[in-house]
Protein backbone atom coordinates (compact mmCIF):
# COMPACT_ATOMS: atom_id res chain seq x y z
CA UNK A 1 0.00 0.00 0.00
CA UNK A 2 2.75 2.46 0.86
CA UNK A 3 4.46 1.58 -2.91
CA UNK A 4 1.07 2.79 -4.22
CA UNK A 5 0.92 5.23 -2.36
CA UNK A 6 4.08 7.33 -3.89
CA UNK A 7 5.78 6.49 -0.63
CA UNK A 8 9.18 4.91 0.20
CA UNK A 9 8.07 1.68 1.46
CA UNK A 10 11.29 -0.03 2.68
CA UNK A 11 10.84 2.89 5.82
CA UNK A 12 7.25 1.82 6.33
CA UNK A 13 7.19 -1.31 8.57
CA UNK A 14 3.94 -0.95 10.39
CA UNK A 15 0.22 -0.80 9.44
CA UNK A 16 0.32 2.20 11.97
CA UNK A 17 3.31 3.97 10.12
CA UNK A 18 1.56 4.03 6.97
CA UNK A 19 -1.49 5.62 8.33
CA UNK A 20 0.55 8.29 10.55
CA UNK A 21 2.73 9.07 6.88
CA UNK A 22 -0.80 9.52 5.18
CA UNK A 23 -2.05 11.30 7.93
CA UNK A 24 -5.22 9.68 7.56
CA UNK A 25 -7.69 7.99 9.78
CA UNK A 26 -8.50 4.22 10.45
CA UNK A 27 -12.30 4.75 8.60
CA UNK A 28 -9.60 5.71 5.18
CA UNK A 29 -6.91 3.49 6.21
CA UNK A 30 -9.47 0.52 6.03
CA UNK A 31 -11.11 1.98 2.82
CA UNK A 32 -7.59 2.07 1.59
CA UNK A 33 -6.73 -1.81 2.41
CA UNK A 34 -10.32 -2.60 0.32
CA UNK A 35 -9.27 -0.45 -2.71
CA UNK A 36 -4.99 -1.26 -3.30
CA UNK A 37 -5.08 -5.21 -1.85
CA UNK A 38 -7.20 -8.16 -3.05
CA UNK A 39 -8.69 -10.37 -0.88
CA UNK A 40 -6.79 -13.40 -2.23
CA UNK A 41 -3.66 -14.28 -0.93
CA UNK A 42 -0.57 -12.95 -2.52
CA UNK A 43 2.47 -14.97 -3.64
CA UNK A 44 5.77 -13.95 -2.44
CA UNK A 45 6.83 -14.23 -6.16
CA UNK A 46 3.47 -11.25 -6.90
CA UNK A 47 4.75 -9.32 -3.67
CA UNK A 48 7.94 -9.26 -5.27
CA UNK A 49 6.82 -8.11 -8.66
CA UNK A 50 4.76 -5.35 -6.87
CA UNK A 51 7.57 -4.33 -5.06
CA UNK A 52 10.16 -4.47 -8.23
CA UNK A 53 12.66 -6.57 -5.78
CA UNK A 54 13.95 -10.06 -5.48
CA UNK A 55 13.27 -12.57 -2.83
CA UNK A 56 16.66 -11.93 -1.39
CA UNK A 57 15.83 -8.28 -0.72
CA UNK A 58 12.34 -9.14 0.57
CA UNK A 59 13.31 -11.33 2.90
CA UNK A 60 16.14 -8.60 4.06
CA UNK A 61 13.94 -5.72 4.40
CA UNK A 62 10.37 -6.98 5.33
CA UNK A 63 10.36 -10.10 6.02
CA UNK A 64 10.71 -11.79 10.12
CA UNK A 65 12.27 -14.93 10.74
CA UNK A 66 8.60 -16.80 11.44
CA UNK A 67 8.06 -15.69 7.56
CA UNK A 68 10.99 -16.49 5.86
CA UNK A 69 9.68 -19.07 4.52
CA UNK A 70 6.22 -18.32 4.30
CA UNK A 71 4.64 -18.94 0.52
CA UNK A 72 1.66 -16.53 0.47
CA UNK A 73 0.99 -13.67 2.20
CA UNK A 74 -2.99 -12.73 3.56
CA UNK A 75 -2.30 -9.20 3.29
CA UNK A 76 -5.83 -7.84 2.80
CA UNK A 77 -7.03 -9.89 5.86
CA UNK A 78 -4.67 -8.81 8.09
CA UNK A 79 -4.36 -5.01 7.81
CA UNK A 80 -8.19 -4.85 7.45
CA UNK A 81 -8.13 -6.69 10.74
CA UNK A 82 -5.68 -4.34 12.12
CA UNK A 83 -7.24 -1.10 11.29
CA UNK A 84 -10.73 -2.12 12.16
CA UNK A 85 -9.72 -3.85 15.52
CA UNK A 86 -7.66 -0.24 15.90
CA UNK A 87 -11.01 1.65 15.04
CA UNK A 88 -13.13 -0.92 17.48
CA UNK A 89 -10.49 -0.22 20.53
CA UNK A 90 -11.39 3.76 19.66
CA UNK A 91 -15.32 2.97 19.29
CA UNK A 92 -15.11 1.18 22.15
CA UNK A 93 -13.69 4.18 24.26
CA UNK A 94 -16.25 6.87 22.65
CA UNK A 95 -19.11 4.78 24.06
CA UNK A 96 -17.77 4.59 27.40
CA UNK A 97 -17.10 8.36 27.53
CA UNK A 98 -20.69 9.32 25.98
CA UNK A 99 -22.69 6.58 27.72
CA UNK A 100 -25.34 6.43 25.58
CA UNK A 101 -28.80 4.89 26.65
CA UNK A 102 -28.12 1.18 24.77
CA UNK A 103 -24.12 1.29 25.62
CA UNK A 104 -23.61 -1.97 26.97
CA UNK A 105 -25.32 -3.63 23.26
CA UNK A 106 -23.07 -1.22 21.35
CA UNK A 107 -20.31 -2.58 23.48
CA UNK A 108 -20.91 -6.09 23.36
CA UNK A 109 -21.10 -5.79 19.53
CA UNK A 110 -17.85 -4.29 19.27
CA UNK A 111 -16.47 -7.58 21.35
CA UNK A 112 -18.52 -9.35 19.08
CA UNK A 113 -17.01 -8.14 16.21
CA UNK A 114 -13.95 -8.34 17.65
CA UNK A 115 -13.64 -12.10 18.19
CA UNK A 116 -15.12 -12.57 14.51
CA UNK A 117 -12.09 -11.15 13.14
CA UNK A 118 -9.35 -12.16 15.25
CA UNK A 119 -11.21 -15.66 13.99
CA UNK A 120 -11.82 -14.80 9.96
CA UNK A 121 -9.11 -12.32 9.21
CA UNK A 122 -5.99 -12.66 11.84
CA UNK A 123 -7.00 -16.79 12.24
CA UNK A 124 -5.61 -16.30 16.19
CA UNK A 125 -8.57 -18.18 17.45
CA UNK A 126 -9.42 -21.78 17.02
CA UNK A 127 -12.82 -24.26 17.12
CA UNK A 128 -12.66 -24.60 21.12
CA UNK A 129 -12.64 -21.27 21.50
CA UNK A 130 -14.83 -20.08 19.04
CA UNK A 131 -17.52 -23.21 21.08
CA UNK A 132 -16.75 -21.44 24.06
CA UNK A 133 -17.28 -17.75 22.20
CA UNK A 134 -21.03 -19.09 21.11
CA UNK A 135 -21.54 -20.61 24.29
CA UNK A 136 -21.09 -17.29 25.98
CA UNK A 137 -23.29 -15.82 23.77
CA UNK A 138 -25.97 -18.19 23.97
CA UNK A 139 -26.04 -18.16 27.77
CA UNK A 140 -26.80 -14.26 28.10
CA UNK A 141 -23.49 -12.29 27.43
CA UNK A 142 -23.74 -8.89 25.32
CA UNK A 143 -20.54 -9.61 24.15
CA UNK A 144 -18.02 -12.11 23.69
CA UNK A 145 -14.52 -12.68 22.75
CA UNK A 146 -10.95 -14.55 22.73
CA UNK A 147 -8.50 -12.64 25.22
CA UNK A 148 -5.00 -13.24 27.01
CA UNK A 149 -1.49 -12.58 26.82
CA UNK A 150 -0.28 -15.21 24.55
CA UNK A 151 -3.20 -16.37 23.37
CA UNK A 152 -3.95 -18.75 26.13
CA UNK A 153 -7.59 -20.12 25.04
CA UNK A 154 -9.24 -17.68 26.58
CA UNK A 155 -12.48 -15.89 26.69
CA UNK A 156 -13.82 -12.31 28.16
CA UNK A 157 -17.24 -11.65 28.46
CA UNK A 158 -19.40 -8.84 29.31
CA UNK A 159 -23.04 -9.68 30.97
CA UNK A 160 -25.51 -7.62 32.89
CA UNK A 161 -24.43 -7.61 36.51
CA UNK A 162 -28.03 -8.89 37.53
CA UNK A 163 -27.52 -12.19 35.10
CA UNK A 164 -23.81 -13.24 35.99
CA UNK A 165 -24.85 -16.29 38.31
CA UNK A 166 -27.05 -17.28 36.01
CA UNK A 167 -24.41 -17.12 33.07
CA UNK A 168 -21.47 -19.25 35.38
CA UNK A 169 -23.92 -21.60 35.63
CA UNK A 170 -25.12 -22.26 32.24
CA UNK A 171 -21.59 -22.26 31.19
CA UNK A 172 -20.53 -24.37 33.79
CA UNK A 173 -23.50 -26.87 32.74
CA UNK A 174 -22.50 -26.47 28.36
CA UNK A 175 -19.31 -26.32 28.61
CA UNK A 176 -17.28 -27.71 31.08
CA UNK A 177 -19.33 -30.66 32.41
CA UNK A 178 -19.24 -31.77 28.84
CA UNK A 179 -15.21 -32.63 30.04
CA UNK A 180 -13.96 -34.55 32.99
CA UNK A 181 -10.68 -32.34 32.21
CA UNK A 182 -12.24 -28.72 32.27
CA UNK A 183 -14.71 -30.04 35.08
CA UNK A 184 -11.63 -30.24 37.07
CA UNK A 185 -10.23 -26.76 36.41
CA UNK A 186 -13.67 -25.14 36.64
CA UNK A 187 -13.40 -23.13 39.50
CA UNK A 188 -10.11 -21.70 38.63
CA UNK A 189 -11.09 -20.84 34.98
CA UNK A 190 -14.77 -19.62 35.07
CA UNK A 191 -15.17 -16.48 37.20
CA UNK A 192 -16.80 -12.76 37.60
CA UNK A 193 -15.30 -9.77 37.61
CA UNK A 194 -15.87 -6.23 36.97
CA UNK A 195 -13.64 -3.69 34.94
CA UNK A 196 -10.85 -1.22 36.55
CA UNK A 197 -8.96 1.37 35.82
CA UNK A 198 -5.52 0.33 34.14
CA UNK A 199 -1.84 1.45 35.34
CA UNK A 200 -1.65 5.25 36.60
CA UNK A 201 0.92 7.74 37.65
CA UNK A 202 0.61 10.05 40.57
CA UNK A 203 2.59 13.13 40.81
CA UNK A 204 2.62 15.67 43.80
CA UNK A 205 4.94 18.46 45.23
CA UNK A 206 6.88 17.70 47.80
Amino acid sequence: MAKEKGLNWREIKKLGDLQKTLGITLEDAIKLTQSVLHPEPYSKEEVCNILGVSAEELAQTSLSQNTLTVASFKLHDRATHVYSEAKRVWDFKKICDEQPHNASEMLGQLMNDSHTSCRDLYECSCPDLDHLVDLCIQSGALGSRLTGAGWGGCAVSMVPADCVQEFITMVQQRYYAKDPAREARVKESLFATVPGSGAVIYKWDD
